[in-house]
């Protein structure tokens, strides 16, 4: 069939009434809509003005006719003595590849294909396999499907397509448990493939096969009871309604796959309808199914009503008649348009040469099949339904497709849903997008997506170890080390200040412990530091108020009341101990403690120095009270204190104490403490505090049995023993102490050692001052006093 222009494109279809009806009514799609779209071509007046566009349909079916074609096509002339050259043949026959020199395909969808150095002059309006296979891996990625299964059967289309998804397959992250192979001759295989079915472990299984083989391995499956299956399909036979039945349906229900994109083309549908019997009136093609659709016959026949040619093809429903959406429909179409603009740019000049390409123009008796190839790479246009048609380097365009959903009802009938699109033209990221709102139904007769997967991903705190032994997708799990989280890959080192929670799959802020005023154990030193404090003001407002008797007059009551302001200031500096370390808090702490501990110690000191003084001084020819009196001891305790003072001084001038994070002693909490900064420093102000404390005991130890009645150095031995002993014992028990109890120890020996000072010099005097006051005179403190020898 043919119709004469100033231009001409052929079109070879594969029609013959031997075919499948199926087939044949495909084809016939195919031819028609071809001859729609170069008519509407001709009645555009923008684009080929001036030029009319000639068709000329080839039979594809055998390799004699397409030689015969390709001949017609070279010579310009066909076997009824028409003369015009084709510039370019659409077609979707493998074989027509080599016996033309411009081909545009609208269903070849072979990856070798876009080989151009094995076919330079090849293009296509459908996507490459290349592209499918792409759209499949990221459907399984999107839906984590890890572990699938593949059924392929022969032919090139098959063999190749399962080859490259198990390649990029993999590269994803997704294993493939078993990949077989249908052949409808081999019954041994179709056993192998319902064994390995019933038995595997992969929920999603892939049907890698051209709609001819499908249809006979359904047929097969229809008697076995294979359910819990999510089958996925290529758009070779995704779109093939007519395979649904009530006996597929536990098979085919929730079936997925990517198809060629619905498109509306106006006016095509009618014009498909429009078909008559008169219209090709040597076409045995038509005549055969429209004696199928109207069940009558062209020739007398006793069973069958006689065909008139006049029926109307809306009143009968088939595949042809369905012409409210096409799919590959659309790319004859947009390939058509294609040749179309590819001649409409080379016929176009402006200044002698094309604006697209920059090379001569030339009229249209000069059109070469070569010409309209170097324009065709650079064709960029958007049809009359918005299809966009443009090429990349391999001769591909864009690949669209749609993602369609199985939704079969219990009478067998199916409705093929469009539930998402894939589109390489969009960025990556974004390619395959599901449409929102939409209902999907799953296979094997699942509520949510199914889950495929070798294994589940290892739980919070254990990490993936590949095993050498089997795919990557079946991994094992090892727990993680203490410290770490999983990313259910790899194990992670939390940061420093960080630590695993319960399910060790984040790193929290560890917890900061440090002596705090609101724990039971802050709160209990803190009671006693300042019952230290009410004691020592209640003991000073005592002493106040006797300052006159004899027992607050004796050894020097300066000393009492400075010892007992000393005191307090000890127990207040336990407090500075309490609390959340900072940079002064840290400085404070220790110097306070130092300084006012010897301010204490050099009280008592003196007051012990005064009592061997005062010894001396009542024996015969001695007068040594003038050698220590009020302003030698004041001297004493200042020069004392000042000491320490000095030291203290050096320490926080060279390395001062400061706040630090111990995150060494607890894994799992940082210790909030103050470092001692230079240890030197520290321990050369609690030696100066110990050198000063024995050196008390001694002078203490030796006058405690002088004869006084009240010998105030017995009290001072024994405040000293314990105040000794105290600190004695604090310096393993620092060392020993973890964290905060550390601190604890610290303020235990400061209190500890402050209250025996307090309760051992000074509540006997108190003890006497109120509840004996008939004791408190100097006749009975001096006691019985040996005669002095002259």
């Amino acid at each position: 069939m043919h119709h004469k222009g100033d231009l001409m494109i052929g079109g070879i279809f594969s029609m013959t009434s031997t075919r499948k009806l199926v087939d044949t009514l495909k084809t016939c799609m195919f031819a028609r809509t071809m001859i729609f779209t170069v008519e509407e071509i001709n009645r555009d007046n923008t684009l080929l003005p001036g030029v009319s566009l000639g068709y000329r349909l080839y039979n594809g079916c055998g390799s004699e006719n397409l030689i015969r074609a390709a001949i017609e096509a070279v010579n310009g002339e066909d076997s009824r003595g028409c003369s015009s050259k084709i510039q370019a043949v659409l077609g979707h026959s493998f074989f027509f590849l080599f016996l033309f020199s411009l081909k545009v395909s609208h269903l070849s969808t072979c990856a070798c294909l876009s080989d151009k150095r094995q076919y330079p002059t090849f293009f296509r309006t459908v996507p490459s396999d290349r592209f499918q296979i792409t759209g499949l891996v990221q459907l399984m990625k999107y839906f984590d499907w890890r572990w699938v299964g593949i059924i392929y059967s022969t032919g090139l289309y098959s063999e190749e397509g399962t080859t490259e998804f198990v390649k990029d397959a993999g590269k994803e992250g997704i294993c493939v448990e078993y990949s077989l192979l249908y052949s409808k001759s081999n019954e041994k295989r179709f056993d192998t493939v319902i064994a390995t079915l019933r038995k595997s472990s992969a929920k999603v299984v892939l049907l890698f096969m051209s709609f001819y083989y499908v249809k006979i391995f359904l047929a097969k499956m229809e008697t076995y009871n294979i359910t819990g299956k999510q089958w996925v399909g290529t758009e070779s036979w995704i779109t093939q309604a007519h395979l649904a039945s009530v006996d597929t349906k536990h098979i085919l229900q929730g079936a997925m796959g990517f198809a060629l994109p619905q498109a509306s083309i106006p006016g095509l549908g009618d014009f498909l309808l429009s078909l008559k019997p008169s219209d090709e009136p040597q076409s045995d093609v038509v005549k055969a199914f429209w004696e199928k659709f109207f069940d009558c016959s062209f020739s007398p026949s006793n069973t069958s009503t006689m065909c008139t040619g006049t029926e109307d093809l809306r009143t009968v429903s088939n595949d042809y008649t369905d012409v409210e959406f096409f799919r590959a429909e659309n790319n004859v179409y947009k390939a058509v348009y294609l040749l179309a603009y590819a001649l409409h740019a080379l016929l176009q000049c402006q200044n002698d040469s094309n604006p697209t390409t920059g090379k001569p123009c030339v009229s249209k008796d000069e059109v070469q099949p070569k010409l309209v190839l170097e324009h065709i790479k650079y064709v960029n246009f958007t049809t009359v339904n918005g299809a966009k048609v443009s090429f990349d380097e391999n001769g591909d365009s864009i690949a669209q497709y749609d993602l369609v959903n199985w939704q079969m009802t219990d009478n067998g009938s199916v409705e093929i849903v469009n539930i998402g699109q894939y589109d390489t033209s969009f960025p990556d990221g974004e390619k395959f997008k599901l449409k929102k709102d939409t209902k999907i139904v799953w296979g094997g007769n699942n509520n949510e997506v199914p889950r495929s997967v070798c294994r589940e991903p290892c739980p919070p705190g254990t990490r993936k170890a590949i095993n050498k032994n089997k795919p990557v997708c079946c991994f094992d799990c090892f727990e993680c080390p203490e410290g770490t989280i999983s990313n259910q890959t790899n194990c992670l080192i939390c940061p420093p200040e960080f630590w695993p929670n319960e399910k060790r799959d984040r790193c929290l802020p560890k917890p900061t412990e440090y002596l705090s005023y609101k724990e039971i154990m802050g709160a209990l030193l803190t009671g006693f530091g300042l019952v230290g404090v009410f004691l020592s003001l209640l003991i000073s407002v005592i002493f106040l108020t006797h300052k006159e008797t004899p027992i607050v007059r004796a050894n020097n009551s300066e000393l009492s009341f400075l010892l007992l302001l000393s005191l307090k200031l000890c127990f207040l500096c336990s407090l500075t101990f309490i609390g959340q370390p900072t940079e002064w808090s840290c400085m404070l702490r220790h110097t306070a403690f130092g300084i006012t501990f010897v301010l204490c110690i050099s009280c008592v000191l003196g007051k012990t120095i005064v009592v061997l003084m005062a010894f001396k001084a009542t024996l015969p020819g001695r007068n040594v009270m003038k050698w220590f009196g009020p302003a030698q001891q004041r001297l004493s305790v200042l020069t004392f204190t000042l000491i320490q003072v000095v030291i203290c001084i050096l320490w926080l001038t060279i390395n001062p104490p400061f706040p630090f994070k111990n995150m060494n002693h607890y894994k799992e909490k940082i210790i909030l403490e103050c470092a001692l900064g230079s240890p030197v420093g520290f321990w050369a102000v609690l030696g100066y505090i110990g050198l000063l404390a024995v050196l008390c005991f001694i002078l203490a130890f030796l006058a405690r049995k002088l004869p006084d009645s009240f010998n105030e150095a017995k009290l001072i031995t024994f405040s000293m023993l314990i105040f000794c002993a105290v600190w004695i014992t604090f310096i393993p028990a620092y060392v020993s102490s973890p964290g905060k109890f550390t601190v604890a120890v610290e303020i235990f020996a400061i209190l500890a050692s402050s209250f025996g000072l307090l309760v051992c010099i000074f509540v006997p005097k108190c003890y006497i001052i109120i509840f004996r006051p008939e004791q408190n005179s100097k006749k009975h403190l001096m006691g019985k006093i040996p005669p002095r020898t002259l």
